[in-house]
């Protein structure tokens, strides 16, 4: 039977042993993932390694995908590690990276971003758990008042989801990660972020014809230009968790039949990646599965 759905599987530590990879290319999985958001590149060249082998022993093609971190932005450090934001209070996010936070401000150590920061735009802090709204930014400071509260800790994620940001969604980590995984027998490339097709032009003047590239959608940019992004990209991956964040959780259903429609329509190929195996254990926001 040809199964026209195909199954990848991201690596973790749990699974970074051939014995593992090897079981879970018995039980069906096409293609590995490997974050490189995490893990080093000795990691990554030992699983490379392990999937090969385990795909010697199956006797059939295992894919590989090799997906770029993307510019991720990110709170600074708190003197007490988490501090507690309360609803209608006041917030700042600056340059001031000497300071340690606490629940008047906190280092948002990303100098691009603050010119593009618009009064009343949304930021998101972990995963969309924190809503600030800006009353007004200078080019060292955002100064915002808290619409959704709760409790925020360090180091964690910031999006921006009403501003576009210029410049490359490849950064300095990305293009250290990017030579390294040329030089690697790996099948796909993913971009994370993206917003424009220059973002994926960008990606190929680097990759040439050595591997697929894979335009992951998880911004609002991303939806407003897709027709421009399907053109230049070999494959599409619906990023459900960032989308959900990015936008209310209420509309990814429809911009993921969207996006699969049209691919179809195109004859491209199209992953959706979802967050299958986590639970609501604390938090009442739920995922995007």
């Amino acid at each position: 039977m040809i199964k026209k759905t195909k199954i990848i599987a991201t690596l973790g530590p749990a699974s970074s042993s051939l014995s593992v990879i090897l079981k879970m290319c018995q039980l069906g999985v096409n293609v590995f993932r490997l974050n490189f958001s995490h893990g080093t590149h000795a990691i990554h060249k030992q699983n490379i390694d392990f999937i090969r082998q385990a795909e010697q022993k199956v006797g059939h093609p295992i894919g590989i995908l090799a997906d770029l971190q993307g510019p991720k932005f990110r709170v600074g450090l708190f003197e007490k590690d988490k501090v507690t934001l309360k609803t209608r209070q006041k917030f700042t996010l600056d340059l001031n990276t000497e300071t340690p936070g606490d629940n008047t401000r906190v280092a948002f150590p990303h100098r691009e971003v603050y010119p593009h920061v618009k009064k009343g735009s949304k930021l998101l802090l972990d995963d969309g758990k924190i809503e600030l709204r800006v009353e007004h930014a200078t080019k060292t400071a955002i100064h915002t008042t808290v619409s959704v509260s709760g409790k925020l800790s360090s180091h964690k994620g910031v999006n921006l989801p009403e501003d576009t940001i210029p410049g490359s969604a490849l950064t300095e980590k990305d293009l250290k990660d990017l030579a390294f995984i040329l030089k690697q027998d790996v099948d796909f490339i993913a971009l994370s972020f993206v917003q424009t097709q220059d973002d994926i032009i960008a990606l190929k003047k680097h990759v040439k014809d050595k591997a697929k590239i894979v335009a992951k959608i998880e911004k609002p940019q991303a939806i407003t230009n897709f027709a421009h992004i399907l053109k230049e990209t070999d494959a599409i991956m619906v990023a459900r968790g960032d989308l959900g964040v990015e936008f209310p959780p209420e509309k990814v259903p429809a911009l993921q039949k969207h996006i699969v429609k049209e691919c179809r329509a195109q004859g491209i190929p199209v992953i959706v990646a979802t967050q299958m195996l986590e639970s609501m254990v604390e938090s009442p926001t739920p995922t995007r599965a």
